[in-house]
């Protein structure tokens, strides 16, 4: 069996999470790419990955589901025999609107997706590194988002607070398996250059705000990836509990 460490990637066919995968391929990592729905889009990140010598391998599931999110993680037992880093970076934003336009499902979708479904991806991660469990340790890297801070009056409170709670439960998170060789930590994004605008509804949301930031320009969803790497890497071995803003200065 090989030693190459494993990555799962949630969210991993497109965006952030696209950009993910294939630079934790070139870094030597074996990747797992989760999707949703847009299988193509995930057989064509595992293609690139295979194609420059990497290993990697698509998993259909919605971390909005529970069930779901047990079988992508028995799948990646049964691929690769093991899990040495987690990228919890799948989530949703929806349509502009104030709070008081948004409807309980809506809401409910929020939460579940970007709140429940990434501490279940992290508890299931535990349940495999963690020394406690017999693991060998690894690392979680969290995808918050400078919403969190912002707070995104008249455009997604909903999202925002989202990852506020993302914040928050990384440091507990870090803090509780901190002696169990498990590093937790997250990157804020700022305005990135992704088709996730165009989901809510505001397809020339980067081009827009570019101005605003003290950059002058939005960030690409490679520079975020960098910076994930980096927190999965050795190099950050004593780095956890942290939140580092990737954001342009904004």
């Amino acid at each position: 069996m090989t030693d190459q460490p494993v990555l799962l990637v949630t969210g991993g066919s497109r965006g952030i999470g696209a950009a993910i995968c294939l630079a934790a391929a070139r870094k030597g990592w074996r990747v797992a790419v989760n999707y949703a729905a847009n299988q193509a889009a995930a057989d064509a990140v595992v293609s690139q990955i295979v194609a420059g010598g990497g290993e990697a391998f698509a998993i259909k599931g919605d971390v909005g589901n529970a069930a779901d999110i047990v079988a992508m993680f028995e799948a990646v037992d049964e691929r690769f025999g093991r899990l040495d880093g987690l990228a919890n970076n799948a989530g949703i934003v929806d349509a502009q609107a104030r709070v008081d336009e948004m409807s309980v499902e809506r809401i409910e979708r929020m939460m579940r997706i970007n709140i429940t479904g990434s501490i279940l991806c992290a508890a299931e991660a535990v349940r495999r590194m963690s020394t406690r469990h017999g693991g060998k340790g690894g690392a979680i890297v969290n995808i918050s988002s400078m919403a969190a801070i912002i707070g995104s009056p008249s455009q997604y409170v909903d999202y925002a607070a989202s990852k506020a709670a993302i914040d928050t439960f990384t440091i507990g998170l870090a803090r509780e398996v901190a002696t169990e060789g498990v590093r937790v930590n997250a990157v804020r994004p700022g305005v990135i250059d992704t088709e996730i605008h165009a989901s809510g509804g505001l397809p020339d949301r980067a081009r827009d705000l570019a101005p605003s930031i003290p950059m002058q320009r939005a960030g690409t969803a490679e520079e975020i990836a960098d910076a994930v790497l980096y927190l999965l890497s050795s190099e950050a071995s004593y780095i956890t509990g942290s939140i580092l803003n990737v954001s342009g200065g904004r």
